[in-house]
């Protein structure tokens, strides 16, 4: 599979999560076999203003591997303009252009779909297409879309959606198998998912419940998707996508020591650090740190002192006391 001149072998994701999918993540899920990440969604409009906070969002450094930078937004002429900034826009040294512009359609949050943004515009295919066809008409970089199945159990038209993103010349869509009511919760759809794969042309991404290798592979059997999209199941677990990928190549898969875990956990700090510095990136970090720990013993209480650590000295010895006390 491909998205534009990037070949996938297994098509394996990090879907874009707002709050986790951030450089850092980004890197450490490339690092242990995701083939491809998207970015925590930015506003197109804020993007036109040229609000600095969204183009710190938006940066993509060259050590990441591919990268697709994921916008959302109502109006296509407003998407389609954000869409000509964000891919033609000098970063600067060690940070690169994105390897597509990501629509959001998916979104469930009252924030978003209130605003007719998100998972709303699945109320309306033919604005989809107005949508995908500016963004396209805009960038020179592949366009993707992603969104659920519907809106509600009774309008689910995730067939529609697709196709009218594929003929506003989407390259790739991928399909959380939920309906905007149900938000992350509830049984996830597999048949919808398949029925949107067997009506375009394009490549289709799985998403939603992948939480194991048999999660992975019984999705793609069922669904005939190109690929899938791992949100959730990487929090605290990037070891998902090592895992995924030996299953598919028919490897063997060893699973992660513990200190294998704190090591990880520390280097994901690390890098958010560097980007955001220690006030923001450390109170950020704790819910996925707290996920790195779930098999260690006395787990509560290790997550109870890193909750009250402000600096990365103080996490990595908590880590490392944790680290021998599970030996």
């Amino acid at each position: 599979m491909k998205i534009g001149n990037t070949e996938l072998r297994h098509g394996l994701f990090l879907a874009p999560m707002a709050g986790f999918s951030d450089r850092a993540m980004r890197c450490v899920c490339h690092g242990l076999g995701a083939e491809y990440s998207v970015t925590e969604m930015i506003s197109a409009k804020a993007v036109t203003f040229g609000d600095k906070k969204t183009f710190l969002l938006a940066r993509i450094k060259e050590d990441e591997g591919p990268v697709g930078l994921q916008i959302f937004g109502s109006e296509p002429d407003v998407m389609g303009r954000a869409a000509e900034i964000l891919s033609t826009r000098e970063w600067g040294d060690g940070y690169v252009s994105p390897t597509a512009i990501d629509i959001n359609m998916g979104c469930p949050v009252n924030k978003i779909f209130s605003n007719g943004e998100g998972s709303a515009l699945m109320r309306d295919p033919e604005l989809i297409y107005r949508i995908v066809r500016s963004v396209k008409d805009n960038t020179s970089l592949p366009v993707t879309v992603k969104h659920r199945t519907g809106i509600s159990e009774g309008a689910v038209n995730a067939v529609e959606c697709a196709l009218a993103a594929e003929a506003g010349g989407a390259e790739l869509i991928t399909v959380h198998g939920r309906t905007r009511v149900q938000m992350y919760s509830g049984e996830v759809d597999r048949e919808t998912i398949r029925k949107v794969k067997q009506s375009v042309h394009i490549p289709v991404i799985a998403n939603g419940d992948i939480l194991c290798a048999d999660d992975a592979i019984s999705m793609l059997q069922y669904t005939g998707a190109d690929g899938i999209a791992i949100g959730r199941g990487a929090v605290g677990n990037p070891f998902i996508f090592k895992e995924i990928s030996a299953a598919l190549s028919g490897a063997e898969y060893t699973p992660p020591t513990l200190g294998e875990k704190v090591r990880t956990a520390l280097v994901q700090l690390k890098l958010s650090i560097e980007d955001k510095g220690e006030r923001v990136a450390i109170p950020e970090a704790r819910k996925q740190i707290a996920l790195y720990l779930r098999s260690f013993k006395g787990a509560a209480a290790i997550r109870a002192e890193i909750n009250r650590s402000t600096k990365y000295v103080e996490i990595e010895r908590i880590l490392t006391e944790a680290l021998k006390e599970n030996d």
